[in-house]
């Protein structure tokens, strides 16, 4: 019953127009809060107490911190800067093009052509987001 209620209070805030990442995270905070001043805990046999739930919602900040600055997620928006500047010079469209004419008469030669084209954005990118922007866009 409890998780029709947060889908429902989910979609209502969606619905009012609140973002997506807003809306998960109020829902959860809203939820879990009123979990812990009810009392009504998951399983009372770790003998969590109120407090000590509420608690845990002061080390939110510090993990949302050690997140930031993880230094292997803090390069992927520059690999997707990468795909950006790749599609707006018209490297990537020119690579793709060019692919195309050099299979164009193979069975198959534009699906060739684009996993070629994937394959030497993805090496030379490193992340998958950057190689989709790239080609994608």
């Amino acid at each position: 019953m409890t998780g029709i209620i947060m889908f429902g209070a989910g979609l209502l805030l969606l619905a009012v127009g609140y973002p997506v990442a807003f809306t998960f995270g109020a829902v959860a905070l809203l939820f879990g809060a009123v979990a812990a001043l009810v009392e009504v805990l998951p399983d009372p046999g770790f003998a969590i107490f109120a407090e000590e739930f509420l608690g845990m919602f002061s080390m939110m900040p510090l993990r949302i911190y050690a997140i930031m600055t993880n230094t292997i997620l803090m390069a992927v928006p520059l690999f997707i800067l990468m795909g950006i500047i790749l599609e707006k010079s018209k490297l990537a469209e020119r690579l793709l093009e060019s692919m195309g004419i050099l299979f164009g008469k193979v069975r198959g030669g534009l699906a060739i052509s684009t996993v070629l084209v994937g394959t030497l954005l993805a090496a030379s990118t490193g992340v998958v987001g950057a190689s989709v922007v790239a080609m994608g866009v």
